[in-house]
């Protein structure tokens, strides 16, 4: 035999190479043949399978053997043979399939080329189990936690799917031999992890947290990351099952989504390139394929699942898909009038993946697949008050006309909404408010038109700007945005309440044939500006000082001691 295997006797068969592949898995399973044996054969063994994997097994005998302890942990396998005919035909044509010689048919010559080369391989182990299950082959079922007693030999053990664990996956097959000294399994498997982005248009970027103004794209990602090796698996879909709050709108999900996929399991999420206002593109970015058309959207009320086609097929094969596996879908869900507005409750979105719970699950419904812990963005909207007002006592004034535009060019109608052709204007009521409801963070820019009767217009445009900072968070949980706001003269800024998203500003006014002062307000800064009221008291001392002396130096000229 190869791998420095010493041979007790031609029908001895040993797996080094195997159980050193499965160590991880398996425990010290090793088999090696030394010179002599430590202790007569017997003809059952232990076998423990632990972990939280499953709570149920089938094993399937493959080979009889005698099995005794050896040297450093090792076992020596004699005699072996093929446990039964049935064992025995579901198993060669995989092993020929999968390149051991059609003359090669006994157990031994079946044992030894598995070891040789490392020939069984996880792919193998699906492919023997497989054959092994639509056959007349007789399992043994094992209680995970339980030690049980099996006959002597080489034992293939296939978790049973409908006993999976909820957030786990099914390994590839272990193949065991038992015998001797007690064995325990010990099977463990990686498995799929799902996040949730939504994107900041201010900083064009995904983020856990975003504000936005109601009705406007508002662009969500989901992004699975699934683990290298799992060879096991012919085919693996897997599906996003999203939930949207009351203040999402998911009329628009289906028709923008867009599924992309990526080989390897690490790297970055950015699949999709961002355009002008932070647009999202429809090009896949670099590294990237775009798989929509092979995928499925389902919406149901507030929850919709998207599912994938086989990646394994997307990817190009089993090779790339080894490496793991990126998934990412993109949509477009606004802010709908049902939303919160502030900091309080915000607008969560959350998602789960289901993924296949293993090798053998059937994957054309849902049955076949498990889920992860769900993940969750959210957005949040802000209301902004705008009071127009009289210097002459800070009173509000009604029937002001006025402009009021956001930093995409659009102008606040009366009824709320916002005309994208820029022509809609408000006027202000008994109270003199304006109310924009629903914004996002970002710079507005006014202009009065029309002023109320007695009182001045001012000249230009003004800014008001709400800021919200905290959005770029790890969690939503921690996500405690702080809202602020800030004001060009003759606005002024009044207040922000971050938990109801509520802030105040007002519009001052100077009465007609007031001059613009310092102490009627008018033009000159409410808030925040103190350079220029400093600028003009200066003005006004120095000009009193330039009388003074004109005086004393004429007052000085006829003077006389």
């Amino acid at each position: 035999m190869r791998r420095g295997v010493s041979v007790v006797n031609k029908k001895v068969c040993s797996f080094p190479i195997l159980f050193a592949l499965l160590a991880l898995l398996i425990g010290t399973c090793a088999v090696v043949f030394p010179a002599s044996a430590q202790a007569a054969p017997t003809s059952t063994g232990s076998i423990t399978v632990s972990g939280t994997v499953a709570s149920s097994y089938d094993a399937y005998q493959i080979f009889s053997a005698n099995v005794i302890d050896g040297d450093n942990d090792a076992k020596i396998a004699t005699d072996l043979a093929w446990v039964s005919d049935a064992v025995r035909d579901a198993a060669l044509p995989v092993l020929h399939s999968a390149g051991m010689s059609k003359s090669q048919t006994t157990a031994q010559e079946a044992a030894e080329w598995l070891n040789n080369d490392s020939h069984l391989t996880s792919a193998l182990s699906a492919q023997l189990a497989r054959s092994l299950q639509s056959s007349v082959a007789v399992s043994e079922a094992l209680k995970a936690g339980t030690t049980a007693e099996l006959p002597c030999g080489y034992w293939l053990i296939v978790a049973d799917d409908d006993a999976i664990s909820q957030g786990e996956a099914g390994t590839a097959p272990i193949m065991v031999l038992v015998g001797g000294s007690a064995v325990t399994v010990k099977p463990k498997a990686a498995t799929p992890k799902v996040s949730k982005h939504v994107l900041e248009d201010s900083a064009v970027a995904w983020q856990k947290a975003a504000d936005a103004t109601v009705g406007d794209d508002l662009y969500w990602r989901l992004s699975a990351t699934v683990p290298a090796g799992l060879a096991a698996y012919d085919t693996y879909a897997v599906q996003f099952v999203d939930t949207m709050s009351a203040g999402l709108d998911p009329s628009k999900v289906a028709a923008s989504m867009r599924v992309y996929v990526a080989a390897g399991a690490d790297g970055g999420f950015d699949a999709v390139s961002t355009g002008r206002d932070g647009r999202v593109g429809t090009e896949p970015a670099k590294g990237w394929t775009d798989i929509t058309a092979q995928c499925r959207v389902s919406v149901d009320g507030k929850t919709f699942t998207v599912r994938t086609g086989d990646l394994i097929a997307a990817l190009g094969g089993a090779d790339a898909f080894t490496a793991g596996v990126r998934v990412v879908a993109v949509y477009n869900a606004p802010l709908n009038s049902a939303c919160n507005h502030g900091i309080a409750k915000g607008n969560p979105n959350e998602v789960y993946l289901r993924y296949p719970r293993s090798p053998f699950a059937d994957q054309s419904g849902d049955a076949g697949f498990t889920c992860t812990p769900s993940d969750d963005a959210c957005a949040y909207t802000w209301d902004l008050a705008l009071t127009k007002r009289g210097s002459d006592g800070d009173k509000p004034l009604a029937g002001a006309v006025l402009s009021i535009a956001d930093d995409r060019g659009r102008t606040l109608a009366a009824d709320g909404t916002w005309d994208a052709e820029g022509k809609a204007t408000v006027t202000t009521g008994e109270d003199g408010r304006v109310a924009v409801s629903g914004v996002d963070s970002g710079k507005l820019e006014v202009r009065e038109l029309k002023a109320p009767k007695g009182y001045t217009a001012f000249e230009g445009t003004r800014s008001v700007t709400v800021k919200a900072e905290g959005l770029d968070v790890d969690q939503v949980a921690a996500a405690k945005p702080k809202l602020t706001i800030t004001a060009e003269s003759p606005l002024r800024a009044d207040s922000a309440d971050g938990s109801t998203g509520s802030l105040e500003a007002s519009l001052i006014n100077t009465p007609t044939g007031t001059p613009p002062s310092i102490f009627t307000g008018g033009f000159m800064p409410l808030t925040g500006d103190m350079a220029m009221f400093t600028a003009a008291a200066v003005a006004v001392v120095g000009a009193a000082l330039i009388v003074v002396a004109l005086l004393v130096k004429r007052g000085g000229g006829s003077h006389k001691e």
